[in-house]
This record gives structure tokens, C-alpha cells and sequence, in this order.
């Protein structure tokens, strides 16, 4: 069931982009990738942070895990598939 509700969720996104105003669709695509960009700089940065300061990579880490988080959640939406 989930595959069949994944399958007519994908059909109304790609319905909405089809007949949405055209600058309001690219202005979803650009800050959709904006979005998966900042994220994978931020990711990558705390993760340098975390290696190049020891004694206080915990947090560091914790805070790369959570942009990682991010950045898979983004990834596996329906919205990343049809741009």
C-alpha cells in the first residue's frame, strides 16, 4: 500500500509543477537545491570541524549526524525525485 500512495502522491506533485505559475516552480526548484547544497556544506564542515578539534568533537559530530539526518530526509522526499 505504501508503494500505491507514494505512486499517486508522485502524480499530484508532478500535476502541481505542471500547471503551477512558472517562476513559483522555479523558485520551489532553486530553493529546494539551495536547501540540499547548505546542507551538504554544513554537513561536510562540522564533520572537518569535529576531525581538526579532539577535544571538543563531540557536539561537532552530533551536529554533522544531524545535517547527515537532514540531508537523507531531503533526499528520500518525492519533491528531490520530480526536480
Amino acid at each position: 500500500m505504501p508503494n500505491n500512495d507514494n505512486k499517486t502522491n508522485e502524480k499530484i506533485l508532478r500535476d502541481a509543477f505542471r500547471t503551477m505559475d512558472p517562476h513559483q516552480a522555479q523558485e520551489i526548484r532553486e530553493a529546494y537545491y539551495k536547501a540540499i547544497e547548505g546542507l551538504r556544506t554544513l554537513a561536510d564542515t562540522l564533520e572537518i570541524a569535529d576531525a581538526q578539534q579532539p577535544q571538543t568533537a563531540g557536539p561537532l559530530l552530533t551536529e554533522h549526524l544531524y545535517a547527515c539526518e537532514a540531508l537523507d530526509a531531503m533526499r528520500s522526499s518525492l519533491l528531490g525525485k520530480i526536480l
